[in-house]
């Protein structure tokens, strides 16, 4: 067998090779009209994939199926049985092939956000170390927001011509979720950025989508520092 040269490249660790990164978001829920309907799915990959470029870790793609919780209804997603049991399928093959023992998950769709009570059976089905990284949604905005809209267009996604269409919320009511009333009522964090789409509109800035990227690929990097600390 070939004896691989684990310390070449630009690699902070040979140990790093043993850590994935894998994408998480949503390929299939509206954004508004200025945004594509997988808008998730590539602002996870987007951070995966440059958190990989500058540690040396897997990068092992993004995750298909997603979850949301029934009082939203914007797009097609999965049940949280269906999401898991795909992240497990997909961490064994990473593991089985790559010699994967620890995976940070990247995750920019909220509706994932239950995942997190699924972890200890990821773990104990792949005997891999998982850590959930939420930081893009955290520090994003409301669904539709300035944020993703900044970000989409640092990633070239955005329909510049919609932005301006963008709160018309009796048709796009999926921007801020503001349509739904039992998602506003039961989450206050959902109520504020509906009221804040409402009364602020949005905007685009390139600089602010920028820096929303450096700081969730960051986070995701410290991730990765403190596996390599293991």
């Amino acid at each position: 067998m070939v004896e691989l040269r684990y310390s070449s490249g630009n690699i902070k660790n040979s140990n790093v090779h043993k850590i994935g990164v894998i994408a998480l978001g949503s390929h299939l829920e509206n954004h508004g009209p200025a945004l594509p309907i997988d808008t998730d799915a590539k602002i996870a990959s987007y951070i995966a994939l440059n958190a990989s470029l500058q540690s040396g870790a897997k990068f092992l793609g993004v995750i298909y199926p997603a979850y949301e919780i029934d009082e939203i209804d914007h797009g097609v997603h999965n049940s949280l049985d269906d999401l898991t049991n795909n992240i497990i399928e997909t961490l064994n093959s990473g593991k089985r092939f790559l010699g994967i023992d620890k995976v940070v998950i990247v995750n920019a769709h909220g509706g994932n956000l239950p995942l997190c009570q699924c972890l200890d059976r990821i773990e104990h089905e792949t005997d891999i170390i998982i850590q959930l990284n939420n930081k893009i949604i955290e520090t994003e905005g409301p669904h539709g927001g300035s944020g993703e809209l900044s970000m989409g267009e640092v990633l070239g996604i955005l329909d510049k011509s919609e932005v301006k269409n963008q709160t018309n919320l009796e048709i796009y009511g999926e921007v801020g979720l503001f349509k739904f009333a039992d998602a506003r009522a039961n989450d206050p964090n959902i109520e504020k950025g509906a009221i804040a789409i409402e009364e602020e509109g949005v905007y685009v800035d390139l600089d602010y989508g920028k820096q929303l990227f450096n700081l969730s690929v960051n986070s995701v990097l410290l991730d990765i520092e403190k596996f390599l600390d293991f």
